[in-house]
């Protein structure tokens, strides 16, 4: 779990050094930090991972560190930490993104298994990610031409509809098809299309 961290805040020095060590204990990296500033400070140059905080904490509290992340567009996972009977403030928490939190005190095996979970969740998004970016950099090779039939393509329209609505012939959409699978390394039009769908619908395949 190298290429992952877990970021415990806490401003409690108990508190904190016990979650350390149960999640250290479960084999995670974990960094540590003793207010939300001090994270936020360290936050340019810190490893990816996942955010284990304290909602209430002198100066800058869980709430307020959620709502800086997400208008930074900081998408690490974070799990929030809270007092008995802080449920309103866990609801609030969860608006702003939290994917999970836990009332003091909480089961250890429950938050290891929920620290590996959004791990998990994370890494799938961040595979994502990069697949889609792979894919838009392929899109964007695409010539108008290629980006128009590509966008008939998409819509399920046949060689046919697509020559006709572009005033080209078949033959000259079956070279532009086949310059489209290649440029896209794709094996097959219904991965054409899966592919173009997952990249978004912003831009690359609009007509050119």
């Amino acid at each position: 779990m190298s290429d992952t961290v877990v970021h415990v805040i806490d401003d409690d020095d108990a508190a904190r050094d016990s979650l350390e060590f149960l999640l250290r204990s479960a084999d995670f990296t974990v960094a540590t930090y003793d207010s939300g500033t001090a994270f936020l400070g360290a936050l340019p140059h810190i490893a990816q991972g996942c955010i284990v905080t304290d909602v209430r904490m002198p100066g800058l509290s869980g709430i307020e560190l959620l709502r800086h992340l997400k208008g930074a567009d900081v998408n690490l996972p974070v799990i929030v930490v809270t007092g008995h009977g802080d449920v309103p403030i866990a609801v609030e928490a969860m608006k702003l993104g939290a994917v999970e939190f836990f009332e003091k005190p909480f089961d250890g095996d429950k938050m290891i298994a929920a620290v590996q979970t959004a791990l998990n969740d994370w890494r799938k998004n961040a595979d994502r990610d990069a697949e889609r970016k792979e894919i838009q950099g392929r899109l964007a090779t695409l010539t108008p031409r290629e980006r128009d039939v590509l966008k008939g393509l998409v819509a399920g329209n046949p060689n046919k509809v697509i020559a006709y609505e572009l005033g080209i012939s078949p033959r000259t959409v079956e070279i532009y098809r086949a310059n489209v699978m290649t440029k896209m390394k794709s094996g097959s039009l219904s991965e054409l299309v899966r592919m173009t769908l997952h990249a978004g619908d912003a831009g690359p395949v609009s007509p050119g």
